[in-house]
């Protein structure tokens, strides 16, 4: 299940392609349009702008923006930053998560199927597929 963080993490970064701007915005009104607390968007942000796909400046004329064309944002690279790994399973999480039944477990390709399925959909999908 993808957590409030990473909806609202997504959130934000569709705020800022749709305002279509090289200017910086401030997080106040992003929180305003998004109904999402202030506070609680700082956090979000910080991970946003430590995953390089914001960058932020304080000060009067401050805020954030995208690091990159929202063309160019996978949806999938946001979800991962803020929620983690997208595996279905933990021996499919790391390649030194080395499952000791590997050799004969019957429901790894199973479960190697369906991170597939969800990686591809969401790593198909860029941040302005999304947009308005």
């Amino acid at each position: 299940m993808i957590s409030t963080k990473g909806r609202y993490g997504l959130r934000v970064m569709i705020d800022l392609a749709e305002q279509n701007d090289d200017k910086y915005i401030p997080l106040k009104d992003i929180a305003a349009r998004q109904d999402i607390s202030k506070k609680y968007l700082e956090i979000i942000v910080k991970d946003l702008v430590n995953g390089k796909l914001l960058v932020g400046v304080s000060g009067k004329g401050g805020g954030y923006k995208l690091c990159r064309d929202p063309k160019d944002i996978p949806v999938g690279e946001i979800i991962e930053l803020m929620e983690g790994s997208l595996s279905p399973v933990a021996c499919l999480m790391e390649p030194n998560n080395i499952c000791p039944r590997k050799d004969q477990c019957e429901t790894l390709p199973l479960w190697t199927e369906y991170e597939a399925l969800v990686h591809d959909f969401f790593y198909s999908k860029s941040l302005s597929d999304i947009c308005k």
